[in-house]
């Protein structure tokens, strides 16, 4: 259950599986209570106890879908208490159950469950507040699975396990290619890999950046990852040309997610020559690469070879100045300070001032 309103990502990919593996061992729980920002996690568990507490018969009398904004919880408490018509459990979903007017009233219901009713509350994007008196109730009697987006660092492992679920694995530039395309909005990425796997041809185990541009569009040549690439390279023509290709199509890599990328890549350089520092400086030994691996957010040590050779290329000090520079141009990709400049002048003037 969840115990700590700071969670992390990793806590809620450890309570969904706990949760999950609970439900297809036919374990349930009188009440869940699924909540938060990333709606995927809900939707998945929610759909799962929609189809495994009950068979397809015992559905149609006994399995009840109710919405949060055609709802009152004086109603929902009221069905709750209500006696399955034919099997074990009746179950009671309510979706979108932040619509939900006076849910607190849900606890005239939660202080004392029927053990023959499972109600599932899903409520996407907000939670409860956890000084509640339902939100205590349910978490004493019953299971909570609170949601929280992954940060960028965490996006790449989730998705390469996603994948290897579906029978696959991702060659690590087609991984990247999706991530900042794509950002770390789970529901999309799900769907897109979904998508994308029904269309690759029958026993296909790898999924290359080919398959990626041809299947979601979005070119494995002219892309955030390349673009980035080039720069910490010190490409000059070679990022130009992404650049340019960015501002004739400015749909396909969207300013902001382009400087992320490249604030993002710098920062792993700047942390990869200080802990050089200190192992030469002040002999603090240099983390494993696995370790190393982690600490970048690299999502795979595959990397780590080409982000050595770009550090080797980056003292700090210019790192230092080059973080600078990126911060300013993401103010101005918000407007601020711009000069009416378009994206596409903007990010062409950011790569000459850091390459210059």
């Amino acid at each position: 259950m969840a115990k700590s309103s700071k969670l992390k990502f990793r806590d809620t990919i450890a309570t969904f599986d706990r949760l999950r593996s609970q439900i297809l061992g036919r374990k349930f729980a009188p009440i869940y209570l699924l909540m938060g920002e990333e709606s995927y996690f809900i939707d998945e568990l929610s759909e799962l106890l929609a189809t495994t507490i009950l068979n397809e018969a015992e559905r149609a009398f006994n399995q009840i879908v109710v919405y949060g904004k055609d709802s009152e919880a004086g109603a929902i408490v009221n069905l709750c208490r209500q006696m399955p018509m034919m099997g074990s459990y009746q179950v009671v979903i309510v979706r979108e159950a932040q619509q939900l007017d006076k849910i607190e009233s849900l606890s005239y219901y939660t202080s004392a469950p029927s053990p023959t009713t499972i109600l599932v509350l899903c409520l996407k994007g907000k939670t409860l507040d956890k000084r509640s008196t339902l939100y205590k109730q349910i978490a004493a009697v019953g299971e909570v699975l609170e949601t929280v987006r992954p940060y960028d660092n965490e996006i790449k492992s989730w998705l390469t396990d996603f994948i290897r679920a579906k029978g696959c694995d991702i060659e690590q530039k087609a991984l990247t290619m999706m991530t900042d395309h794509l950002g770390t909005n789970i529901s999309k990425i799900s769907n897109e890999f979904s998508k994308l796997i029904l269309s690759l041809p029958e026993g296909t185990k790898l999924i290359t950046a080919s398959h990626i541009e041809e299947n979601i569009g979005i070119s494995k040549d002219f892309n955030t990852f390349e673009l980035t690439k080039a720069v910490v390279m010190r490409d000059l023509s070679r990022a130009m040309m992404i650049a340019d290709h960015f501002a004739r199509n400015p749909k396909e890599s969207p300013l902001v997610v382009t400087i992320s990328a490249m604030f993002r890549q710098f920062r792993q350089i700047f942390i990869l020559n200080y802990l050089e520092w200190q192992r030469r400086a002040k002999g603090v030994p240099m983390p494993s690469d696995m370790e190393l691996t982690r600490m970048l957010g690299l999502g795979s040590s595959f990397f780590l070879g080409e982000t050595r050779q770009a550090a080797a290329l980056w003292p700090n000090n210019r790192v230092f100045n080059v973080l600078g520079i990126i911060r300013i141009y993401d103010a101005k990709s918000k407007g601020i300070g711009s000069g009416g400049l378009s994206d596409g002048e903007l990010l062409r003037e950011m790569i000459l001032r850091i390459l210059g």
